[in-house]
């Protein structure tokens, strides 16, 4: 007598959660989300995978520099700690922040009509409205370099070598459809994640899932 053939039980989807930390950040802050950083990325995983197997969250930053704002420097590296803390899964990977000189127009705007408006200003009020536009004319910006490309090459690299079935990636960034595009093409699936809309990154994965700030109530330390 045949013996009864044999299933191997299927095996849930493994999932890993891609973060661009800042994009993601920006979008909470402007649906009104507070206590940002009193986010809990383990719980946000696990809420966000379900019956899949989460595999690992890799959150993608700049890096803030001790020298320039150590404040922020000092929050930063808690925040960064503490998630690590949380659970052994979630790891950080860090890119750059770069100076940029930039022109602010409101300050130009303000100082050329200081100086040209037949407008009767008091000398005082005049001395300061001209030092306040000339302080902030020529203003310094901090931009965050390599993170985006990071996320988008690890996204691809790691569907290469079948680390993951399911990417979340939370951000709402269309610079990162044609990683999508790729890993989609090999199988995968991926679902972008953020509290506002992303056009063209909706239109390249499987599923755009816009969370609401009620969404996150339960996900706080």
């Amino acid at each position: 007598m045949s013996q009864p053939a044999t299933t191997t039980p299927k095996q849930p989807e493994r999932a890993t959660c891609f973060v661009d930390g800042s994009n993601f950040y920006h979008g909470l802050k402007e649906i009104g989300v507070h206590n940002l950083g009193q986010l809990d990325f383990a719980k946000i995983a696990k809420k966000l995978c379900g019956p899949r197997t989460w595999t690992g969250l890799r959150y993608y930053v700049g890096q803030l520099s001790q020298a320039d704002d150590l404040q922020l420097y000092s929050a930063q590296r808690a925040f960064v700690m503490r998630q690590k803390k949380l659970d052994a899964r979630i790891s950080f990977h860090m890119g750059r922040i770069e100076p940029r000189r930039a022109k602010d127009k409101a300050a130009k705007a303000v100082r050329e009509y200081v100086e040209h408006s037949g407008t009767t200003i008091a000398p005082a009020v005049r001395a300061d409205l001209l030092a306040i536009a000339k302080a902030h004319e020529d203003a310094v910006i901090y931009v965050e370099k390599a993170v985006d490309v990071m996320l988008a090459v690890d996204l691809v690299i790691l569907a290469e070598r079948n680390e993951y079935d399911t990417a979340y990636v939370l951000a709402a960034d269309g610079d990162y459809t044609h990683a999508v595009g790729f890993v989609r093409s090999r199988g995968k699936r991926v679902f972008a994640v953020s509290a506002t809309t992303g056009a063209q990154l909706a239109a390249a994965v499987d599923s755009f899932i816009r969370i609401p700030a009620k969404w996150l109530r339960d996900c706080y330390i």
